[in-house]
């Protein structure tokens, strides 16, 4: 894991935490969805894991994520 990390990932990160909805997310912090996709994406490539189940259109926070949640 590289640190620190991207405050814009972990803003982003704790928002789809918090909603469970890449499009409710994006709405909060106006951005578009594949902006927060691409900061998820990235961060997830930062701590070497998955960090949301995605289910449907739905996003589920892996143990990985309720980790990291924890100290976001």
């Amino acid at each position: 894991m590289s640190l620190p990390l991207d405050s814009r990932q972990l803003r982003a990160f704790a928002t789809l935490a918090r909603t469970g909805s890449f499009t409710r997310a994006a709405r909060e912090l106006y951005l578009s969805q594949s902006a927060v996709s691409h900061y998820l994406k990235a961060l997830e490539q930062d701590v070497g894991c998955l960090l949301f189940d995605r289910v449907g259109k739905k996003v589920l926070l892996t143990q990985a994520g309720e980790q990291l949640l924890l100290h976001a």
